[in-house]
């Protein structure tokens, strides 16, 4: 079954910010602010992109939607960090309304839309775990006839981690997250056309059946000073991690503290 992600990369859209701006001009000139940018870069090359380009199961889709206005060297980052990952599509939108743009990719990177599909989000400063894809795949496995009576089901691994990354390290603490962005995914039946992308991700289980896996830690939500959800206020008090839960981040969802350290530490 084909499994597709998709990941926004500081797109300019209309609408889909909870920090709002009064035009698009404005939008864009917040996103692509050096500073902004440059916590966006280090949080996808710390966090983001290591747990999917060491996923168990390999055999997926993720689509990374910029914007068409991003600039130059920006965009040159961005195509040399995903340069390794067979699985990454970089695609350039010009501004558009956000769910909207977002359905067509989706649907538009199904390679049978008569078949079902696996999809997710993966928010660029955010991880899941190693196996998170191969997990999601045999949920679905699991509920064949579950997935056989609804045009959409949710799967929520909703145990992970709060965390925060900087020069000093890491912080962190474990909890329960329902219906959290990271480690949450959805089926999709063949023919039909919905997304993921159709519903806000905290609503989800108001229009589908969802399955809920809390067995084990499945994502790292990180707080950092350009987090655009208010949710993300507030929370557990988060800890340095300990050396053994510095060795279950590497495991677990390839984040290497001493990378981190350094690439928060230059500059």
């Amino acid at each position: 079954m084909q499994v597709i992600g998709l990941c926004r990369f500081s797109y300019p859209a209309i609408g889909g910010f909870q920090v709002e701006h009064e035009t698009i001009e404005e939008r864009i000139a917040y996103l692509y602010d050096a500073e902004r940018m440059e916590e966006r870069f280090r949080l996808l090359e710390t966090i983001a992109l290591p747990c999917l380009r060491e996923q168990t199961d390999q055999d997926f889709t993720l689509i990374v939607v910029t914007g068409d206005s991003l600039p130059r060297g920006d965009r040159d980052r961005l195509h040399d960090l995903t340069a390794d990952m067979p699985q990454v599509q970089i695609r350039a939108e010009p501004p558009r309304r956000h769910r909207e743009v977002m359905k067509e990719i989706l649907n538009s990177a199904r390679r049978d839309p008569d078949q079902p599909c696996l999809q997710f989000r993966h928010d660029d400063d955010d991880a899941v775990s190693v196996d998170f894809v191969e997990r999601l795949r045999a949920a679905a496995g699991d509920c064949q006839g579950l997935l056989s009576k609804n045009r959409s089901v949710a799967f929520d691994f909703n145990r992970g981690y709060l965390a925060e990354a900087g020069a000093e390290g890491i912080c962190a603490a474990e909890g329960v997250f329902p219906y959290v962005v990271p480690a949450l995914g959805m089926h999709v039946r063949g023919g039909c056309p919905l997304t993921i992308m159709n519903f806000a991700h905290h609503k989800i289980n108001r229009f589908m059946p969802t399955v809920t896996v809390t067995d084990a830690p499945m994502f790292v939500r990180t707080r950092n000073r350009f987090n655009d959800s208010r949710d993300m206020a507030g929370g557990p008090a988060l800890e340095p991690l300990t050396p053994e839960l510095a060795g279950a981040f590497e495991a677990r969802f390839a984040i290497r503290e001493d990378r981190v350290k350094d690439v928060f530490g230059s500059g």
